[in-house]
């Protein structure tokens, strides 16, 4: 399992994320307060506060290729 925190600040940040993550096999969740959804989902994503950081948990061992494709939304 691998987290980071994201930051998906516009309508067009989110339609980035989803098709980035929507091709790759493993689970992908985003959790907010005690809210979390999946993160290939576009509803789903806009039912969280997005004025926040969002924690991003990808349910795979070997995430690297994955969070180098997402570099952009990664926060510290």
């Amino acid at each position: 399992m691998t987290k980071v925190k994201i930051k998906l600040d516009s309508i067009a940040s989110v339609k980035k994320f989803v098709n980035v993550v929507t091709m790759y096999e493993f689970d992908v969740d985003l959790v907010s307060g005690r809210y979390a959804v999946d993160a290939k989902s576009i509803m789903g994503i806009f039912s969280l506060d997005l004025s926040n950081s969002i924690e991003l948990v990808a349910h795979t061992d070997d995430a690297e290729a994955f969070l180098a494709e997402i570099k952009e939304f990664i926060v510290d």
